[in-house]
């Protein structure tokens, strides 16, 4: 019987492991299906014992629960890097970021300014703190909810500046990718992957987690706004 191999994974990586999984079923044959939620929901689940084959989260994320035992030793491995990038909505003005005071002038000048509560956000705030912006901005930072993209604040009204992993961004409707930060406030992120200890098939699912970093599934995290984590 060819059973079918689940996964547990963050929203950054819904979108390529949705291409994946289609991929894995008709290149070969085998049935994968990955839930997402936010990170931090994520990691809680495993902290209490949900049961899937395979995990996929920010590298920190995943260290930690390495480190508490809940990923089976030696499968972790670094998968794909994902640029953080900025977005307004569709029909608005769009700024130039090609310089660190591009970014100033466009966090100064937007009315609210959205993030995620995954790693974008922590490292967006910490970016913002270190551009002596914190105080400035004040209230117009708005955290969109878990498992929700700040994307969609966009296209709601509750935003006219939104930053976020590419990949969550670059399908929304009503949102326009502007492009990644500028060189020396970059922000990437890091996803990796491991077998889950609750896995009833580890050889299995740690068979399928090679296939991960094969050409093709480089080639579907290009297209999704990321590439191989080999490649930095």
């Amino acid at each position: 019987m060819n059973r079918e191999v689940t996964g547990l994974s963050s929203m950054a990586t819904r979108p390529i492991l949705a291409d994946l999984c289609r991929h894995l079923g008709t290149a070969h044959g085998i049935p994968v299906r990955f839930t997402a939620a936010g990170g931090v929901e994520t990691a809680r689940q495993v902290r209490e014992g949900a049961q899937a084959d395979l995990l996929v989260l920010a590298e920190g994320a995943l260290a930690a629960l390495a480190q508490e035992g809940h990923l089976v030793p030696g499968t972790v491995r670094p998968l794909w890097v994902s640029q953080v990038v900025a977005a307004v909505p569709q029909g608005a003005p769009v700024p130039v970021l090609d310089r660190e005071s591009d970014l100033c002038d466009a966090l100064l000048t937007a009315r609210r300014i959205a993030y995620s509560t995954g790693p974008s956000g922590t490292a967006l705030v910490a970016l913002i703190d270190r551009l002596g912006l914190t105080g400035p901005l004040g209230e117009r930072l708005v955290q969109a909810p878990p498992g929700v993209p700040a994307g969609t604040l966009l296209s709601s009204g509750e935003a006219d500046l939104a930053f976020q992993q590419h990949s969550e961004l670059m399908d929304l409707p009503g949102v326009v990718v502007v492009g990644p930060l500028p060189a020396a406030t970059a922000i990437t992120s890091t996803f990796g992957a491991g077998v889950l200890t609750t896995s009833t098939a580890p050889d299995r699912a740690a068979e399928i987690l090679d296939l991960f970093t094969s050409d093709a599934a480089t080639s579907l995290a290009r297209a999704r706004g990321m590439r191989a984590a080999e490649a930095t």
